[in-house]
């Protein structure tokens, strides 16, 4: 981190920052979560070990009725047909591990929640943020962004009038860029949370698509092909874009590149779900290289092209959003930029399983 980063990250931390000038005190606003500012640590991480994932959401399959936690809801809309669902009236700070394995099983099924009016959540802090992902896995810890210092396992996004701390194209006529989050890893995220802590008056919404539905727009031929193929998804542009200088400069674990099955099977819906993506995923294994750009080229722009299928989340103050990064894909839309003001979120993103296959017998090589 720069000198003039770090002057602008402590200022902003401090309750109150009294300026002085002409003799007059002024004194300017303060930030309510200082504390959660973006710190980029030194400190290195080995590589990430496996280990077994057990999926809340099937225990959640054994219960009576798996969408007790709603009951009390004010307002459950589906935002989609097949695609989210935004809830009013139900509070994630009060939900018990019961109620927590049903919110897995519905996020599995629905692809996206929406919860509305959750600053109990937000305000509880970082301790309870860790203590809520690890219900769902165990937490990841991203190599190359912001966390709030002493909480490596929260990820944030951040971007202000004077600084971002994001992984932003500055050379794409679109800000846009569908992903699975962290897909390079060898068992990338299942459930994951987000939400802002400032935002801009406009602007700054998410979209998300089902990568179930967009398999299923897919002729049952060709999707027969793409189950028998498994496809590279790699870190390493992400890490070059931070040792380049950018969204502050640092990389704790080295790199890795893994092989998932372009067609894999969610292990508690059984569902089928598309498993490529733009930012993170470069190529068909056992394709010649024409081969694989062309077919992924199509993929990518199958996703971005179905409107249909996607589903906008607008932000308000609040708001806490769930989704199953095993079958959507999502792309932040940076269109606020020249209003100077502030989009600080915050991401726990709880790990899951291996990509399962969904050609059964499907071998995934080494690289």
């Amino acid at each position: 981190m720069s000198a003039v980063e770090t002057v602008t990250e402590v200022s902003q931390a401090l309750p109150t920052l009294n300026l002085y000038a002409g003799g007059q005190e002024q004194k300017t606003e303060s930030y309510s979560y200082a504390n959660l500012l973006p710190h980029f640590s030194p400190e290195q991480y080995p590589p990430l070990t496996s280990f077994k994932h057990e999926d809340p959401g099937f225990r959640a399959l054994k219960h009576a009725d798996p969408r007790a936690f709603l009951k009390n809801a004010t307002s459950v809309v589906e935002l989609t047909p097949n695609l989210g669902t935004e809830v009013h009236g139900v509070n994630l700070a009060t939900l018990d591990s019961e109620g927590r394995d049903q919110l897995a099983l519905e996020v599995a099924r629905r692809g996206l929640m929406v919860f509305r009016g959750q600053h109990e959540f937000i305000d509880r802090g970082p301790d309870s943020y860790l203590e809520w992902g690890r219900h769902f896995g165990r937490l990841h810890i991203h190599p190359t962004s912001g966390h709030p210092k002493d909480y490596p396992q929260i990820h944030l996004v951040y971007k202000d009038a004077k600084s971002s701390y994001n992984f932003e194209r500055e050379d794409s006529i679109t800000s846009t860029v569908w992903h699975s989050d962290v897909s390079y890893e060898l068992q990338p995220p299942g459930l994951t949370t987000f939400f802002l802590l400032s935002q801009p008056t406009t602007g700054g919404d998410t979209l998300f698509t089902s990568q179930i539905s967009t398999l299923k727009k897919l002729s049952p031929s060709f999707v027969a092909f793409l189950r028998t193929l498994s496809a590279v998804h790699s870190g390493v542009e992400q890490a070059q874009f931070s040792r380049s200088g950018k969204r502050g400069g640092i990389v704790r674990r080295e790199p890795v590149e893994h092989v998932h099955p372009i067609v894999r099977r969610h292990p508690v819906t059984g569902e089928e779900a598309l498993y490529v993506n733009r930012q993170f995923t470069t190529r068909i294994v056992g394709l010649k290289r024409e081969e694989s750009e062309t077919i992924l080229k199509f993929l990518y722009d199958h996703v971005d092209k179905s409107a249909d299928l996607q589903a906008r989340v607008k932000w308000q103050p609040g708001t806490v959003v769930l989704w199953d990064n095993r079958v959507t894909a999502h792309s932040a839309i940076v269109d606020y930029g020249k209003s100077n003001e502030r989009r600080h979120g915050a991401r726990i993103t709880p790990q899951a399983e291996r990509p399962i296959p969904a050609l059964e017998g499907l071998e995934l090589p080494s690289l």
